[in-house]
């Protein structure tokens, strides 16, 4: 599986270039209003001074990161507020005293770095936290006497209340949007998936090149349904009950999450069709389809964001039509060959296969198409129990529980907290014995660029270190050139507005337009002159080196060390859903696909848990990364289990389990056999067994197919058009024979990485 080489200077390049999306406009302009009025109050009032403590209240209650519910954000923003107005009354008390200052730094940064335990949210309030600390002790927080305190803590708490309020006058108007925009990225995210599937058909050259973007746009709408489901979860469990709209954006959710089965499925059956010479034949009428099916679920994204009250199919409904035709036709031309043969008869089924799966990914584009009318109609459409997944609620952990849990150097949090306090405490220290005019930039850059693990503080450093020196420069011709206290102010919300824009797209333009943005904002208050960028360029370039080095020193836990971890949890994943999956092939039952569901996803998961571990591997220094080769094709092909597992799991709605292959148990009870060792092995340190011999339970398996194709080949003169019990059996178990076949490859793969590895 291959990674992108992130020493070399096309990956540097790569860091400034904007992802696929559209601006944050309605952000941008968010912001503006944020930071506008506390600005503009200061400047007409003349205290622009003291409006800036207002201001920067605000723009840190609005930096906060919270996707979810308009709940959640307002819990959020209020906490937030009572945070950095709390956080400004402790940097006021005692700044002036360093005996004081430096030991309550530590305090105040090891508590917040200890809130990533209880998820993003809280990590990106105690971000912020963090940062409003460090600059009020450096810049705000001059304790005069207690009016002076009082009247700043209440600017402060203004601030963070106008933020808020803002936000409350917005989202009064459209309730529904965060539900509603959560799953629209899924639709838009599952459309560029189904995109890469197209040029899988359209273009076979570059493999791994495709391979490694399939994949991480498999991991992207994986995440997009996690996040849909969570908020979906969070805005009606409050209500203890969806009402109707809430029923069928569960069911969007739940179809998007079909359809990213079906998806796999067919890259599946794609790359076992298109080596054979029949599948040109129909190749270019796929292809249609699938580039039909991606720009349908565009156009579902857009109505389910806009509320359009039609999705126009027209397109769509011809190219299926147009595939289901030359499929009839190839299959007569098959059949009246005089040399037809049951390798041909083999191709012909999996085409079948191919078409039946478009077929019907079509008609769920039309199912969701006639909910998506409905939603934004307000129209009752009647949802049977069936559709509907109830979510699985989790319980949260005391705080208590979970403080007391991590209050371990086994724990990568606490190791983080512990190592952000000593690097901002240092950096404070260092900043205050030298009298650096700015040198509370090397706190902050050290804070922000500071991660839990040394790759993300590399990637973050250099992005921001690179986007620092240049914002630098661009804010030291601003103050050089514009000299009006208004003019800068413009220039200031002009940067802020373009900033928050492009910052879903890309970090580290973000961050050039973010820092002479801050600039300006330091010469609105007191007049610094174009210095005030070189010192910030400098102070960051000690900030990022800072950062780097303190990860690197301080009680560092590399990935190579917790690697194996990951993988045995990723396995057993994989295993438990494999395990479900045959389980129902051995014993048919009905309504099974909700335990299937769940056991795919928590695979799903764990896959994308796995690449992201070894991608993080990857950024550490070559002498404890060890050997990655074998990393990146262990999980390549755990990865290609995962995609055999879920073409099984789709083939379950065809299959009746009327015909059974003989020695399907003891296949698949050696394959579980092999998945639970090589899980073992992994946690154990140690070899894994050998692999047992599967090929004769193959080959009685191949032998059975064979026979099946046979004397359907003999009853297709009289019996073409008839579904008879010979024709159900082939249709049911040529499909399960190949991934078999399959999987048994994948294994045996795995089984000889990990045997390399631990060997």
């Amino acid at each position: 599986m291959p990674f992108p080489n992130k020493r070399s200077f096309s990956w540097l390049l790569q860091q400034f270039q904007l992802k696929p999306g559209k601006p944050a406009i309605f952000s941008g302009f968010r912001s503006l209003l944020i930071l506008g009025v506390p600005i503009g109050f200061g400047i007409i009032t003349g205290n622009a001074a003291a409006s800036a403590i207002a201001t920067m209240a605000a723009w840190f209650v609005g930096m906060v990161n919270v996707d979810g519910t308009y709940r959640q954000q307002l819990k959020a923003m209020i906490a937030t507020t009572i945070a950095v107005t709390t956080v400004f009354l402790i940097a006021s008390l005692v700044s002036g005293h360093l005996w004081l200052a430096i030991p309550m730094t530590f305090v105040v940064i090891f508590i917040a770095g200890l809130a990533g335990l209880y998820g993003n949210v809280a990590s990106s309030i105690s971000l912020v936290t963090s940062i409003m600390f460090v600059i009020a002790l450096a810049r705000f927080a001059t304790f005069t006497n207690f009016p002076t305190l009082i009247l700043h803590c209440l600017l402060c708490l203004a601030g963070g209340t106008w933020t808020t309020l803002l936000s409350l006058g917005i989202w009064v108007v459209q309730p529904y949007d965060p539900v509603m925009q959560t799953v629209a990225n899924c639709y838009l995210s599952l459309s560029k998936f189904v995109d890469l599937a197209n040029e899988r058909v359209l273009n076979s050259q570059n493999i791994q090149e495709w391979t490694k973007q399939f994949l991480q746009a498999q991991d992207t709408v994986i995440q997009n349904l996690t996040s849909a489901r969570s908020v979906w979860a969070a805005r009606w469990t409050v209500q203890k009950g969806a009402n109707q709209q809430g029923n069928n954006l569960l069911v969007l959710i739940e179809d998007a999450n079909q359809i990213v089965n079906s998806v796999v499925a067919l890259n599946e059956l794609l790359a076992i069709a298109s080596e054979h010479q029949l599948f040109s034949q129909l190749q270019r009428e796929i292809q249609q389809v699938i580039e039909q099916l991606a720009i349908a679920l565009q156009m579902l994204s857009k109505a389910i964001a806009t509320k359009k009250t039609s999705v126009h199919l027209g397109d769509l409904d011809r190219t299926v039509e147009a595939l289901q035709h030359q499929w009839q036709v190839l299959r007569s031309q098959v059949i009246k060959t005089t040399n037809f043969q049951t390798d041909n008869y083999n191709d012909l089924v999996q085409l079948r296969k191919i078409t039946s799966s478009l077929i019907n990914l079509a008609q769920q584009i039309h199912t969701d198409a006639e909910i998506i009318t409905d939603l934004s109609r307000g129209k009752q459409r009647y949802i049977s129990q069936a559709e509907i997944s109830p979510l699985p609620q989790s319980k949260p952990a005391a705080i208590l529980d979970t403080l007391r849990n991590n209050f371990t150097f086994d724990s990568v949090s606490f190791r983080h907290a512990l190592r952000l306090a000593i690097i901002t405490t240092f950096a404070e220290f260092i900043a205050a014995i030298l009298q650096l005019p700015r040198g509370y930039w090397i706190t902050l850059t050290a804070l922000v660029a500071l991660k839990p693990n040394f790759g993300g503080t590399s990637e973050t450093t250099v992005q921001r270190v690179i986007g620092t020196i240049l914002g630098g420069i661009m804010g030291i011709v601003l103050i050089l050139l514009v000299k009006n206290q208004s003019a800068i102010a413009f220039c200031l919300l002009l940067l802020v507005f373009i900033a928050m824009s492009v910052r879903p797209l890309s970090y580290s333009i973000f961050t050039i337009l973010l820092t002479p943005a801050i600039i300006l904002l330091l010469n609105l208050i007191s007049a610094g002159g174009w210095q005030v960028g070189v010192l910030r360029i400098v102070d960051s370039l000690f900030g990022g080196v800072l950062a780097l080095v303190g990860s690197y020193v301080l009680f560092p836990r590399w990935e190579r060390q917790q690697l194996p971890i990951q993988l045995e949890k990723t396995i057993r994943a994989n295993l438990a859903y494999f395990q479900q999956v045959i389980a129902n092939y051995l014993h048919p039952e009905q309504n099974v696909f909700a335990a299937i569901n769940t056991l795919r996803h928590q695979a799903a998961l764990e896959n994308a848990n796995a690449t992201a571990a070894a991608q993080r591997l990857f950024s550490e220094p070559r002498h404890v990364q060890g050997e990655i080769e074998p990393v990146m094709t262990l999980i390549f092909y755990i990865r290609c289990l995962f995609s055999s597992v879920t073409t099984l799991a789709e083939h379950l709605r065809e299959f009746s389990g009327d015909y059974q292959f003989t020695e399907l148990q003891r296949l698949t009870d050696n394959i579980v056999q092999v998945l639970e060792n090589l899980a073992d092995a992994l946690q154990q340190g140690q070899p894994p067994q050998p692999l047992p011999d599967m090929d004769n339970y193959l080959e009685l398996i191949h032998n059975q197919i064979d026979q099946l194709h046979t004397a359907r080949l003999s009853e297709i003169a009289t019996q073409s058009q008839i579904l008879t019990p010979t024709l159900q059996a082939v249709r049911e178990q040529t499909p399960l024979s190949t991934e078999l076949e399959r999987i048994i490859n994948e294994v045996t793969v795995i089984h000889c990485v990990i045997a390399r590895m631990q060997g």
